[in-house]
This record gives structure tokens, sequence and C-alpha cells, in this order.
């Protein structure tokens, strides 16, 4: 078996086997990692691979704003939306007009939503009486290296919810 094989088996079981968090979880590992796919394709001038690479990630945007359930706090989940519209929105700005500056800013607030997620899905699994259930590795992952993802600004907030 190659080692594209072992890698596509193993996303396979670890999606199929997780829970509604970690999906979400992973989503946002993707779409942090397309929009970073895209970026590059940007700078090097390839734009076939900043096509493909913001087109993905317009594809989970689009999965994570469409996911959301207004069935518990419905103006919470409106305005989360709005969030993942604007994303949307500067993806589809920033391959029309070539711009990476774009893309940066749209790296910065899925990296912010990655770490909110994250601490909220340790809350969950400590009133869960859970707390083995976020290991690590998984909380501190980052799916892109920090040299090729801007600065992030401490001053913002965000807040996200369950599909």
């Amino acid at each position: 078996m190659s080692q594209n094989a072992n890698v596509n088996a193993y996303l396979r079981t670890k999606v199929l086997t997780a829970p509604p968090e970690e999906l979400r979880l992973l989503l946002l590992d993707g779409a942090i990692k397309f929009a970073a796919q895209g970026r590059e394709g940007l700078l090097a001038k390839n734009f076939e691979m900043s096509f493909n690479g913001i087109s993905q990630c317009r594809d989970i945007v689009v999965e994570l704003m469409t996911t959301i359930a207004p069935t518990v706090e419905a103006e919470l989940a409106a305005k989360v939306r709005g969030v993942f519209s604007f994303l949307f929105t500067e993806l589809t700005e920033a391959s029309l007009e070539k711009n990476p500056a774009r893309l940066d800013k749209v790296i910065d607030l899925l990296q912010f939503e990655r770490e909110t997620w994250v601490l909220a899905m340790q809350k969950i699994a400590q009133e869960r009486g859970a707390a083995g259930t976020i290991t690590p590795a998984t909380a501190s992952a980052s799916p892109v290296s920090p040299a090729s993802t801007p600065t992030q600004n401490p001053a913002r907030v965000s807040v996200s919810l369950s599909a």
C-alpha cells in the first residue's frame, strides 16, 4: 500500500469515527490548510494552485456556515453564519483580485476560530467529565506553519456553535 493510500485510509477512519465537535475541528484545519495553499499559489503566481486552494477553502466555509444549528441560540447562530459569510466573500474577492492580503485576513480569522473551537471542546469535555477526550496534540496542532500566516490579533473575540 502506498503512502497516500495509508494516509487516505487513516483520514477516512478518523472522519468516520470522530464525534461532531472533532469533525468541525477537522473542517477548520482543512479550511486553514487550503487557504494557505491558495495564498502560496498567489504569491508564486501559480494560479491553478491558488484556484484549487481557495475553492476547497470556500467549500469548507460553506459547509461550516450551513451546518450551524440555530435551535439553541438563534441570534448567535445568525452572527456566526455572518462571520462565515464574510469569510466566503473575502475568499471570492481574494481569488478575483489575486490578493494574498485578503487571504491573510481569512487565515487569521480561521485560526482564531479554530483556537476558540478548541477551547469550547475542552470546556465541553470538562463538563462531561471526560477531559481526556481532547489530546494536547489535537488541541495545539496547527495545520499551517506560523511563518506562513499573519500575526494573531489578541483583541478579537470569536464565538462558534456546534453543528
